[in-house]
């Protein structure tokens, strides 16, 4: 999980590990999320990434992870009203999006669609 935000890095922890999903690593920005993407490559399904975060941006951290790996599962997190930097990410290979604020059922279904 890749967040600046620690309220949404806890809501989606709280999702996932009530359907018995494992979180392994958790980011507060890009940087942190390369640096530990690298150290767990094969222990990771899938990261959550948060596109707006200081240092270094979701888009950034996801150029970079994919860059390393090109059959890493990004699905990216944003806000509403951020469509351009949404479709830039799935340019560059993330897998999905999902529009904050989180819905529990939205949230499973694309990472279950990712997984799959």
């Amino acid at each position: 999980i890749v967040d600046d935000s620690m309220f949404v890095m806890k809501q989606l922890q709280q999702i996932l590990v009530s359907e018995s999903y494992d979180v392994i690593a958790k980011a507060e920005n890009g940087e942190e999320a390369v640096e530990l993407y690298k150290k767990n490559k094969d222990n990771i399904d899938l990261v959550t990434m948060d596109i707006t975060m200081p240092k270094m941006d979701g888009i950034e951290a996801l150029r970079q992870i994919v860059s390393f790996d090109k059959n890493a599962r990004i699905i990216m997190i944003s806000a509403i009203g951020k469509q351009d930097l949404v479709k830039e990410a799935l340019l560059l290979g993330a897998k999905n999006y999902i529009v904050k604020p989180l819905n529990r059922e939205k949230v499973l279904e694309r990472i279950k669609s990712v997984l799959s």
